[in-house]
């Protein structure tokens, strides 16, 4: 059994979402890195908001650990891959302590992850409605799971000192002390929309405020002694960092052949990627060279494949659709027999319109905004033979979106890319020539092979 070096953690945890755990883990994560120590920085779940926040308060890039896209197994080894050379890890959780995936048990619940990394949990409690009821509360959670280590309370939300004196004196006959009270304030400008915080990308300055006001009360209200002092009374991980390169093994032409270049969507209106499936394409054999379809009017210069992502390209229709010399490249690619792999927003970018605006045309197939949230896991089996799976692979993925395409799955010259068995039986997605277009999320991680399949595709097309 291999044990790995013992890396200092903690997860932010809260007992349901709006506690502040957000605020708290963000505003730890700046606060420790302002003090010179290096911060790896971890959001629970397939979130990727948050570890934009996460990243601008540490300086380094925001990672995710879901257990139900990747396994509880990688869950260790993807946090040693994120957490190499660091002082201190900071994991954010995700949704209540103990809330997972629907009809799953723990899967992918905060709970599970801490008890994967062996971390001790911090517990964020709004405490604005309450006095005596929050030692009812913590006791709960405290007890409700004995292999989950709750090492202390933040009390978010404290109106007063007396109120503060009321709350201490309860959760005193808990024995869980409490390591930080933030005052009910004016909330940390962090703007939402239809699926949450709104990203880094599009308002860098004003995320930067934000960052800087979640540090400052973190720090006038946390012990931070005491909350790095519970950090490295984490328990050491039988495990070994994972490594893009070990998974993907060379082929065996000693690494002599020219890189394929694959070009990635990026930008304020493509937000949405894990930083895994770059390291990924190029323990493949790519050269990844990012773009940004709201300013690039071309694609990089010897663009063999194409990466889009997920993001808010509705919120941009207007500008993406005025890119017209973009937009025909794109087209362009792709009508040569390029790879194309696309998820949600870049699904949306491929049709052939969007609330009315041209796109790129690649799909016969119509993209609107709806009322409707979609949201959730998805077990799914490929249905197709694509540049990213054999028909029959299983894939987990996850679904969340606005919008409707329609027809919604394989059209004309097009093939459903995903049969979703979980949680209704249903195709979806397109597998057209080598694109592959699909509202699921997928984290490459979990099927390394689809990295390589991807690259060898764009050297052979």
């Amino acid at each position: 059994m291999v044990t790995s070096p013992s890396v200092p953690r903690l997860v932010v945890a809260a007992p349901s979402s709006g506690s502040g755990k957000t605020t708290v883990a963000t505003g730890l994560m700046a606060t420790l890195a302002r003090r010179g120590l290096s911060v790896s920085p971890h959001k629970v779940g397939p979130d990727y908001i948050d570890p934009g926040y996460h990243a601008l308060a540490t300086g380094r890039v925001g990672r995710n650990l879901d257990a139900y896209l990747c396994g509880p197994e990688l869950i260790g080894p993807l946090f040693l891959h994120g957490a190499r050379g660091c002082d201190i890890a900071v994991v954010e959780g995700v949704m209540g302590l103990y809330d997972g995936a629907a009809g799953e048990g723990e899967l992918a619940s905060t709970a599970q992850v801490a008890k994967l990394l062996r971390a001790p949990v911090v517990l964020v409690v709004d405490a604005s409605s309450q006095s005596r009821s929050v030692a009812a509360l913590v006791h709960g959670f405290v007890t409700w799971d004995p292999e989950v280590r709750i090492g202390g309370v933040i009390l978010n939300k404290v109106a007063s000192d007396r109120h503060e004196a009321l709350l201490r004196e309860a959760l005193d006959s808990v024995g869980v002390p409490v390591l930080g009270v933030l005052r009910r304030v004016e909330q940390v400008e962090t703007p939402s929309r239809h699926l949450g915080l709104v990203p880094v990308a599009e308002r860098r300055a004003a995320a930067v405020d934000a960052v800087a006001a979640m540090a400052a009360q973190v720090f006038a209200g946390c012990d931070l002694e005491a909350l790095v002092a519970l950090a490295r009374g984490a328990g050491a991980l039988s495990c070994e960092a994972w490594d893009a390169a070990e998974v993907l093994p060379s082929t065996g032409d000693g690494g002599h052949r020219e890189r394929s270049r694959v070009a990635v969507a990026g930008g304020s209106a493509f937000t949405f990627s894990y930083a895994e499936h770059a390291e990924l394409l190029h323990a493949a054999g790519a050269e990844v060279v990012p773009f940004d379809p709201l300013r690039d009017e071309r694609l990089p210069e010897g663009t063999r494949g194409l990466v889009v992502g997920g993001g808010f390209p509705e919120v941009y229709a207007a500008e993406l659709s005025a890119n017209e010399p973009l937009r025909e490249a794109v087209a362009g690619l792709a009508l040569g027999g390029a790879p194309v792999a696309a998820e949600c927003a870049g699904l949306l970018y491929l049709c052939r319109e969007l609330d009315g605006r041209p796109m790129c045309g690649v799909l016969d197939a119509s993209a609107r905004m709806t009322g409707r949230l979609t949201l959730g896991y998805r077990d799914a089996v490929a249905v197709s033979d694509s540049v990213l799976a054999g028909a029959g692979e299983r894939m987990r993925g996850h679904e969340f979106h606005r919008t409707a395409v329609e027809p919604g799955s394989g059209t004309g010259t097009a093939a459903p890319a995903w049969g979703v068995l979980v949680p209704e039986r249903r195709v979806e997605g397109f597998v057209q020539r080598n694109v592959h277009a699909s509202y699921l999320h997928t984290h490459w991680a979990a099927a390394p092979g689809v990295a390589r399949r991807f690259v060898e595709r764009c050297r052979t097309s």
